[in-house]
């Protein structure tokens, strides 16, 4: 029973991942305010995001690469960080895009980014 739930989480994992790199470049006027000012080539940095989640949600689905993919989201979501932190200190909200209150914003950071941490780790 246990693997059979730890293989739906791994198949749900990599399935989040190639939905939310895809994302990238549906929707990526969405990402390009959520980058950090004091980092350069916002367009560059959300396209390599995308195509990172991408290919490490492909990566998760297969035996053989699933240990070093989900290290890999591990480390993206980590780089990720400084993201929810801009979010937070421009108020919590986007002109035309992601408004949400400030208490939100900080649940996203403090609670479900290391709960999705913990589901990668899992996973792997």
């Amino acid at each position: 029973m246990a693997n059979t739930i730890r293989k739906i989480a791994t198949y749900l994992l990599g399935i989040f991942f190639i939905i939310a790199g895809s994302n990238h470049f549906v929707m990526p006027e969405f990402y390009y305010p959520l980058i950090p000012d004091y980092l350069p080539f916002p367009v560059w940095i959300n396209f390599v995001a995308g195509i990172l989640e991408i290919i490490l949600g492909i990566g998760v689905l297969f035996a053989k690469t699933r240990y070093y993919a989900a290290n890999g989201i591990m480390l993206l979501l980590v780089l990720f960080i400084p993201s929810h932190i801009h979010f937070i200190v421009i108020g919590s909200c986007v002109e035309g895009g992601l408004c949400v209150q400030p208490i939100i914003a900080w649940i996203r950071l403090l609670v479900i980014h290391p709960l999705l941490i913990l589901w990668v780790w899992w996973c792997r």
